[in-house]
């Protein structure tokens, strides 16, 4: 069995980090990490560039929309033209720190919006397009079923299917929203049970008690979780005493 273990870093909201990365990458496989969409900044994308190198650590960029104020996590309408040139502002933001990117994952509202409407899916895809032509490979998408799944498919990207092991999920497959109860996750021994039934059932419990099949290659934890560390930790404890192997597939 065999699993890639990311998360959302390099999250840094006026120089100040959102997370404590230097744990985060000690744990993970694969770090979806902020370009100065909804966080992060020159300086913060250098400094996780250098952490991926030193802990072996898959740099993938982690684009929003262009709203800091917000984290990212309201949804916008913006002309398609605009959100694609916008993701690549962000994703080459990231390859000029340095980063040898291996994938592309949205964050927040945007990874949402993506899932059920078209023309975001098929600007942000493009802005992925365009740069796998520039590299001459490539570049998947990490994400939830959905618009941008076979928007992924028509582009000639792989996509990637991923479930959180720290979000509620509903019984119809979604993420509870955060403002709801149940939303959060951030027991880590309930945390680190779920990582493995995930790998092993393909199976995760919703908010309503009843039991949803998730296939996922890709297993995500939020770095700005209270908790995120000794989730983290938790979680690669666990898959570990299980034997499965935590490898990022790019």
């Amino acid at each position: 069995m065999r699993v890639d273990l990311n998360a959302d870093l390099g999250e840094t909201v006026d120089g100040v980090p959102t997370a404590d990365d230097e744990a985060m990458f000690a744990v993970i496989s694969s770090a979806n990490v902020a370009c100065g969409g909804h966080a992060g900044d020159a300086a913060s994308m250098r400094a996780s560039v250098e952490r991926a190198a030193r802990f072996g650590v898959a740099v993938g960029a982690h684009p929003s929309y262009d709203d800091r104020a917000n984290f990212g996590r309201i949804r916008r309408d913006p002309d398609p033209a605009d959100l694609r040139a916008g993701v690549s502002r962000q994703l080459s933001a990231l390859a000029a720190a340095g980063a040898d990117l291996r994938y592309v994952k949205p964050h927040g509202a945007l990874y949402h919006a993506v899932t059920v409407d078209h023309r975001q899916a098929e600007a942000v895809v493009a802005a992925v397009a365009d740069l796998s032509a520039r590299l001459g490979r490539a570049l998947p998408v990490l994400g939830m079923p959905g618009a941008i799944a076979g928007a992924a498919a028509s582009a000639d990207l792989p996509f990637v299917h991923e479930a959180f092991l720290d979000r509620g999920y509903t019984r119809v497959g979604g993420l509870v929203p955060r403002d709801e109860p149940g939303a959060l996750v951030d027991d880590p021994a309930v945390v680190a049970e779920r990582a493995v039934r995930l790998v092993r059932d393909g199976l995760v419990e919703t908010v309503e008690g009843t039991t949803l099949e998730v296939r996922a290659a890709s297993l995500c934890l939020h770095g700005d979780t209270p908790a995120a560390v000794a989730m983290a930790r938790a979680v690669r404890s666990a898959l570990d005493d299980a034997g499965v192997e935590v490898r990022a597939p790019w």
